[in-house]
């Protein structure tokens, strides 16, 4: 049965934050030479969990606890391979330690995904998750950029060359769910 307000649904949905597709993430992914995706599977990454499982040159390593992602990433950069993160900002909080005494104390060139779980630029942000990411990664002197969809993506070259160019993490938050293969 068709359902005409759908796509009056899915235009919506972008108006607020936009349409991030995981095969347009993964692809700026390859162009960088990630070997390695170190992450948290949840729900809202599902749909990029399931698109990096099929990218044959990246490999997936999941953990089980968000404050295991960068000592992680960090043995599989001293072991000369070129890892990011990805996990959850509430996580993130937790990996806390793991960002002062690894990844800024050892001058970690990380480029760390970090879902902006609440995250509404066009309105209120009642999730608490939300109202703290920008302020912790100012407090760790933790340069970002937020994505919101396709057309951000020209981002994530940029923060792999600060991450480089510093020695230092480099955020990206993201700030929607990865849609949905077929989703336009």
């Amino acid at each position: 049965m068709s359902r005409p307000y759908q796509h009056r649904i899915r235009k919506a949905q972008s108006l607020i934050n936009g349409i991030l597709h995981p095969k347009n993430v993964i692809d700026q992914l390859v162009r960088q030479k990630v070997s390695h995706y170190v992450t948290l599977p949840d729900s809202e990454t599902a749909h990029m969990y399931k698109a990096l499982m099929a990218e044959p040159s990246i490999t997936v390593v999941p953990v089980s606890r968000e404050g295991e992602a960068i000592p992680v990433a960090a043995g599989l950069f001293i072991a000369g391979q070129s890892p990011v993160i990805s996990i959850q900002n509430a996580g993130f909080y937790e990996a806390g330690d793991a960002l002062r005494g690894l990844a800024l104390g050892i001058g970690l060139p990380l480029v760390m995904f970090i879902g902006y779980r609440g995250h509404n630029r066009k309105g209120d942000t009642p999730d608490s998750a939300a109202s703290f990411l920008e302020p912790y990664l100012h407090l760790w002197r933790v340069d970002y950029f937020v994505i919101e969809s396709d057309d951000d993506l020209e981002r994530v070259p940029l923060a792999f060359e600060r991450a480089a160019a510093t020695n230092q993490p480099f955020a990206v938050a993201i700030g929607t769910e990865y849609a949905k293969e077929g989703v336009e």
